[in-house]
């Protein structure tokens, strides 16, 4: 009874390996296809972040400290968006937008972002990304894997194959 739990510990240590530092938990949950492009900036009194939904550019503004909406303040976005230079117009409170005159092209583009409310001040610089995010590779098993738990297999039916042998010439 010692061999043959002995035999099932060593089968079982040996499908134990690791492979690569891969886990096989619980897979990620996949990312939509339909995330905009963003950008985000923070400084001691503002935090903004900044999407890009077809031809709107929504910069939504927070006080830093609070994470309050920023409302009735002025919002101007300079950059090398086409039709994005000017003045925001206010949607909701802290939410402002832009509307753009063309799509834009799949590059980084750099904004800066004035705010100006009536107690304070602020000059934030962003990089909006609005190229392709970059494929994840699927999940493959490689060769070596496969050996592993073909080795593991081998060695559990050998010491099996040889309990039984020796249970046999026992008994004669």
């Amino acid at each position: 009874m010692r061999q043959l739990l002995a035999t099932a510990l060593l089968a079982v240590a040996f499908s134990a390996f690791g492979h690569g530092g891969e886990d096989h938990g619980a897979p990620p949950p996949a990312l939509s296809q339909n995330v905009a492009p963003r950008a985000s900036a923070a400084t001691d009194e503002f935090e903004i972040v900044a999407t890009l939904e077809g031809r709107q550019l929504l910069v939504h503004v927070d006080r830093f400290t609070s994470n309050q909406p920023v409302a009735d303040a002025k919002v101007e976005v300079e950059g090398e968006l086409a039709g994005a230079q000017g003045l925001a117009s206010e949607t909701s409170p802290g939410t402002y937008v832009i509307e753009l005159a063309a799509d834009l092209p799949a590059a980084r583009h750099p904004l800066t972002i004035s705010i100006e409310t009536s107690d304070s001040a602020d000059l934030l610089s962003v990089e909006l990304d609005t190229s392709q995010p970059a494929s994840a590779t699927p999940h493959s098993h490689d060769r070596s894997e496969w050996t592993v738990w073909a080795l593991a297999a081998v060695l559990l039916l050998a010491g099996a194959a040889l309990l039984l042998l020796r249970r046999r010439r026992q008994r004669r």
